[in-house]
């Protein structure tokens, strides 16, 4: 239930935001090229069966590291917790500087960013690299994002690291204190809160950015990809989330799956067109 009110605000903001940056920063050609493929239908079909496979394996990945807890139950998992004592001795309470003034309005700013700005980043990249036919970069960005996935997971199920607000006393959980939905919708995903290293928002947010300046022409989208990634860099730490040992583990993650994708993705997509054409022959 928890799940399903923040979704009812989530959903809606985050469309509302993609609709907006279409119209804003999708270059007008794009519009017409857009018109055409909708009246072609072969063509249609053809464009949606290129994109398909990388949807659905972002979707799958993501809704496996979504089932954490249960699959955490299900195979009998304790959790090591020696990674985050490690952290702790070697960072200490540094992180809480970002705490030494606290503001109510940079406060809702700063988790609007955190949950709405992050997932829009996210998002409109995807939408982007559609509407705009960047067809190979779509490819790598949806492959970049499985690779981080994919390396997540092990250390949240095996090496958990609470966040900062519920570890250190001068840091406070401003995100989690702010409103019961945020903090038991937040829950669904991160039962424990303890989902910190390598930091998701820090690798998929640097990721989306890496793509979108090195991999397209969207010129006036690329000013708005580094100001928000900036941004969102900061809310992790000012509203007691993670520790900057985080930080730092999901930039190195984020450019070690870019190199992957762009590396090796005429290999990949090989393999999955192959596998796909199997399919289709059954």
């Amino acid at each position: 239930m928890a799940d399903l009110e923040l979704m009812a605000i989530f959903i809606p903001v985050v469309l509302m935001m993609n609709i907006i940056a279409y119209f804003v920063f999708i270059p007008r050609q794009y519009w017409i090229e857009h018109k055409k493929l909708i009246s072609e239908k072969n063509e249609a079909y053809s464009f949606t069966k290129e994109i398909m496979p990388y949807i659905l394996l972002v979707s799958v990945i993501y809704l496996v590291v979504k089932s954490q807890g249960s699959i955490a139950t299900m195979l009998d998992i304790s959790p090591d917790y020696a990674l985050a004592s490690y952290i702790f001795h070697i960072e200490g309470n540094t992180v809480s500087i970002f705490q030494s003034f606290t503001d109510p309005l940079l406060t809702y700013v700063s988790s609007f960013i955190y949950l709405f700005g992050f997932s829009f980043l996210l998002v409109f990249t995807f939408v982007a690299l559609i509407f705009t036919r960047h067809i190979k970069a779509l490819q790598e960005y949806a492959i970049a994002v499985v690779v981080i996935y994919a390396v997540a997971f092990p250390f949240y199920l095996f090496t958990p690291v609470k966040v900062t607000g519920y570890t250190l006393p001068d840091v406070v959980p401003l995100l989690y204190e702010l409103s019961p939905i945020i903090s038991n919708g937040l829950r669904t995903v991160d039962p424990f809160f303890d989902n910190c290293f390598p930091s998701l928002h820090a690798a998929l947010s640097f990721l989306a950015m890496l793509i979108i300046i090195f991999r397209t022409d969207i010129r006036r989208f690329k000013v708005v990809a580094v100001f928000m990634t900036l941004a969102i860099q900061f809310t992790i730490f000012y509203l007691g989330i993670h520790w900057i040992t985080d930080l730092i583990g999901g930039i190195v993650l984020a450019i070690i799956s870019y190199y992957v994708a762009t590396r090796y993705h005429d290999p990949i997509v090989r393999k999955l067109h192959a596998s796909s054409d199997r399919d289709d022959e059954y």
